[in-house]
Parts: structure tokens; sequence; C-alpha cells
């Protein structure tokens, strides 16, 4: 994604509908942010949304679902055009597409007035179109190998689907919640383990002779064919013994992967060293929740954060800023500000881990690992905002 498409027809309109990039990772961003300033007030009990959902169910929605796909979509409409060679999506059907975000994360927040189906519904449209969207570009191009990330994004949709009407019928969605974290992991792991490579590759090549990443091949296919059924019975049966063993053996597997691809050599670059640092989540996430299955020492809030704030939260800030920078013209280095959002996402997941870990000092963990949140998103918002709203250098 570090390179503009390969087509681009001559856009008058605003620079923000030019490319999904621009108008998804500024509003996923910004909504990150809001989300975790109405979520904690909600959580100490100083505050009551108008909407249907439990507290905790909004607030996992919302990352998920309002943060998570923002940024998938972002990312894809970014992507498809250099994977088919056609036009992007902009001017009006992108701000089309933005009016379905921005609608489900209103129609939420009102839910209690406007009825839960109506609220699933709107909410619902935007992921299912996004997969039409995404479908017909593929299909259209004759490059169908690409289908395979339109699998987990219709499994995204499918949990989003499923959490409104869990979260209607047995009055919280707790399968639901799961199965959306499943899916976001699962596209981390596909799609991570197709541009971190990459991009290290890119990166340690100039710097001379020394280790070079290793790209796709059995391995890594092995290593999904373990991790995805894992994360279903996950899904199922997070306190069952034998997924927890499943769960750590997908783990295991996700450390080695990473070791693959000579992090160690990215430490002066930390455009390249987030990647790593943000997937070394994944495989803590497994291991967390795997272990939680066998021991109460270890509450399954531990890993669910994990993967939630530093492997989700991370690697989408990681492409976030690379795909901002890189698409936009400017050079693909990680500057003050860049290396600040970085360290305030990594503080972040440390902390919430932490207040899972050591419920004893929650209370300020907790308030640690909002507002470093708060700074990683709003900080991205304040620093990229000129460069998405401004035409390509």
């Amino acid at each position: 994604m570090s390179e503009p498409a390969p087509k681009r027809r001559r856009y008058q309109g605003p620079a923000l509908f030019s490319m999904g990039f621009r108008l998804f990772f500024l509003a996923g961003a910004f909504w990150a942010a809001v989300a975790v300033m109405l979520w904690m007030p909600q959580f100490f009990g100083e505050l009551t949304l108008t909407t249907a959902l439990q507290p905790l169910d909004w607030h996992a929605h919302e990352t998920i679902f309002g943060y998570g796909a923002a940024v998938v979509t972002g990312f894809l409409l970014t992507a498809v055009p250099n994977w088919t060679g056609r036009l992007p999506i902009q001017g009006r059907p992108l701000a089309f597409l933005a009016l379905l975000w921005f609608s489900g994360r209103a129609a939420l927040l009102l839910s209690e007035q406007i009825g839960w189906l109506a609220a699933a519904l709107v909410d619902c449209a935007f992921l299912v179109t996004v997969c039409a969207v995404i479908a017909r570009e593929i299909v259209a191009s004759g490059n169908t190998k690409n289908l395979k990330v339109l699998v987990f994004v219709g499994l995204l949709a499918a949990a989003n689907i499923a959490f409104h009407v869990e979260a209607h019928v047995a009055g919280s969605a707790i399968h639901g919640r799961r199965f959306g974290i499943a899916a976001l992991i699962a596209l981390v792991m596909l799609i991570g383990g197709r541009v971190i490579p990459s991009f290290t590759h890119t990166f340690v090549a100039r710097r001379g002779p020394g280790r070079l990443p290793q790209t796709f091949n059995r391995f890594d296919a092995v290593c999904l064919g373990v991790s995805v059924p894992a994360l279903a019975g996950w899904v199922v049966a997070p306190d069952n013994r034998l997924v927890g063993l499943a769960m750590i053996a997908a783990g295991l597997l996700n450390f080695a992967r990473l070791a693959r691809w000579a992090g160690e050599r990215t430490g002066s670059e930390a455009l390249v060293a987030i990647l790593h640092v943000a997937f070394l989540f994944v495989p803590v996430g497994f291991v967390l929740n795997g272990l939680s299955a066998w021991t109460s020492a270890i509450p399954l809030s531990a890993g669910l954060h994990a993967w939630g704030v530093g492997a989700i939260g991370g690697m989408t800030l990681a492409i976030m800023t690379r795909a901002s920078l890189g698409h936009t013209g400017r050079a693909l280095r990680a500057g003050r500000a860049t290396q600040a959002i970085y360290a305030a996402v990594l503080l972040a997941v440390l902390a919430r881990i932490a207040a899972a870990l050591a419920p004893e000092h929650a209370f300020v963990l907790l308030h640690v690992a909002a507002f470093a949140w708060l700074a990683a998103f709003g900080g991205f918002v304040a620093a990229y905002a000129g460069a998405l709203l401004r035409p390509r250098l």
C-alpha cells in the first residue's frame, strides 16, 4: 500500500473523497478517540447512552464494527485498485459508503428510540455493501485469487449481524463480541503475513547483507490452518481446555512465524518496527486466551485486550500511518509525532493487560490505558489530518 493505485481518473472534488484511506482512516481514528471518551464514564456509572445495547456491548461493538470496520474498508478500498488495476472508488460512491458508516454510528447511539431492528439494519448495511463493492471489483478484474480476503471481511459482516441478533435475544452479545474479534485477528494474520515481510524486505535490503524475511509459504499456511480453527473454538467455548491447548499451539506457531520476518533488523525505523511489535500481540493474545481456559489467574479479558488494543489497534495504526504517508507523497519515515502515536498505543495495551492481571490496580491502569488510547488515535487525527485533507504532493 505504499504506492499509488496504477490508474487514476481525473478527480476534481475534495481530496478527502479521492481515495478510501483518506476518509475512513481519518473517520475511524476520530471515532476510536471519541468512543473511548464515551466508554470510560459509562464503565464507572457516570454516563448513560440512549442505546438498546448493554454498555459493554456498545463499547465492544463500536471498537470492532465501528472503528475496525472503518479501517478495514479504508485499507481495502486503497489496496484493491493495486490488486486489480481498476480505478479506485472515489467521489459520490465513496461518500455514500461513508454515509452508511456514519449512519451506523448514529443508529447505535439512538437505538433505544428507533428500535434494535432498525438500528441493526442500518448498521449492518455498511459491511454488507463493502463486501459487495469489493467482490465486484475483484471479479471484474479477473484477479480472483484475492477473493480469500473477502471471505474474512464477509465473516466480519456476519459477526456484526450475529452480534445484533444475540444482543436482542440473549440480552448480551457475548459470542458476537468474540466472533468480531476473531474475524479481525484472522484479517491481521492474513494481511500482516503479506505486508510485514514485504515492507521489511524493502527496508532491510537497502541496509546491506544480513538476514532477510521469509515470504508467505507453506509454514504460513499451516499456521493459519491451526489458528483459524482455534479462533472458531474460542468463539464458541473459550473455557474449554482442549480449545485452550489449541490456542496455545496457535500462539507458539505465530511466535515462530513472526521470528521468520527479520524484525530484529528494523529497530532503526519505527515505521517498520511497529509492524513487528504490533503483530507480537497476536501470539500473546492466543497464549493468554489459551491459558485462561486452564487457570483463573489469567482472566479472559487479558488475552482479549492483547488482541483488541495491541494486535488490532497497533497493527491498524501501523498500516494507517504508513499508507497515509506513502499515498500522500510523503517520505516513508516515522517522525516524532508518529513515534509518539506508536508509544501511546503500546502503553495502552500494556496498561490494559496489566489491569486485567492486577485487578487491585485496575482503576489507575484502566485510566492510563484509556488516555493512552486517546493520545494514540487523537494524535493520529492531529498529525495526519492535514495530509489526508489535502491533495497528494
